[in-house]
């Protein structure tokens, strides 16, 4: 059977840049290892699987795969699952619509708006993040990411991990320079950042490209296949717990720009959004741009 596919580039407005997603559309018959292996053949980052929700109120099921595994929750696949579903039910051009996606971590609930040719969707944390003891001490952690252990920390930030869906390690750096520095050492990788399903690490710093954005950030997971990603909103779902955390927010609503994939040539923007109330987080949000790049058939 002959099934649609896109190419989306997530969290970013102009093609070929932000983080590719291939999209599969009407998955009805394809069982778990078709999926993994047109995923392997994509070889993006994720892959999604777009088939009907037999949960009451759910829009559709995504199943979200990189190239090695099936992921409960990830960023930038719900971005772009939002706006080929709101898309498919017939939003056009200056509408918007609200939606909720079937996902192995639950539903989750997602706003989408089309103006002037943009596509932007922003989806609700489906889990509040929670600290977890960190995976390697920050020695460790610093040896897999080829850094020395002075590189580690900013300001009042240290080492860190918390779990949003998806657990992470996060790695807070000097600067611009120290963070273009990272890169795995697969020789310290388990050490630093243990040897679990989702053993991947976000590095990230104040220091940005653009001033107008309030952090930069690097992703690591090699062992999932990803030696880099150049956009992760499940990373960010994580590091809002670490910016709760170590930032002193009063309560209200508070506005975050993180610029990613820059050393690869991908620059992105992920919008996280939180609410919070007596140093804790009560909601928040992830959203981004999306663009198509290619559609075809496979065959």
């Amino acid at each position: 059977m002959s099934r649609k596919f896109a190419i989306m580039d997530v969290f970013t407005d102009t093609a070929m840049t932000g983080n590719q997603l291939g999209v599969v559309y009407d998955c009805d018959g394809l069982d778990t290892l078709e999926m993994q292996k047109i995923a392997r053949e994509f070889n993006f980052s994720e892959t999604i699987f777009l088939e009907p929700s037999l949960l009451e109120g759910c829009d559709a099921k995504v199943r979200i795969f990189t190239p090695a595994s099936e992921l409960p929750f990830a960023g930038h696949p719900t971005v772009g699952a939002a706006i080929a579903v709101a898309e498919i039910n017939g939003l056009t051009d200056g509408g918007s619509a609200e939606l909720t996606l079937e996902e192995n971590v639950g539903p989750v609930q997602c706003r989408v708006k089309f103006e002037d040719g943009s596509r932007y969707a922003e989806f609700d944390l489906p889990v509040i993040a929670k600290e977890t003891k960190t995976s390697g001490t920050t020695s460790s952690a610093s040896a897999a990411l080829s850094l020395e252990l002075s590189d580690i920390g900013m300001d009042n930030h240290t080492h860190s991990s918390f779990h949003a869906g998806l657990p992470y390690d996060l790695v807070p750096v000097k600067d611009l320079k120290t963070i273009g520095n990272a890169k795995p050492n697969m020789q310290h990788w388990h050490a630093g950042f243990g040897t679990h399903s989702h053993n991947s690490a976000l590095v990230y710093c104040r220091e940005t490209v653009a001033p107008e954005n309030d952090f930069h950030a690097r992703m690591f997971a090699p062992d999932a296949g990803i030696p880099e990603d150049p956009a992760t909103g499940s990373a960010v779902a994580s590091f809002a717990g670490a910016i709760a955390k170590f930032e002193n927010l009063t309560d209200g609503m508070h506005r975050f720009r993180i610029e990613q994939g820059v050393e690869m040539g991908r620059a992105s923007l992920i919008t996280l959004l939180l609410e919070m109330k007596d140093g804790a987080i009560q909601s928040g949000s992830i959203g981004g741009n999306a663009v198509v790049f290619a559609t075809g058939i496979l065959a």
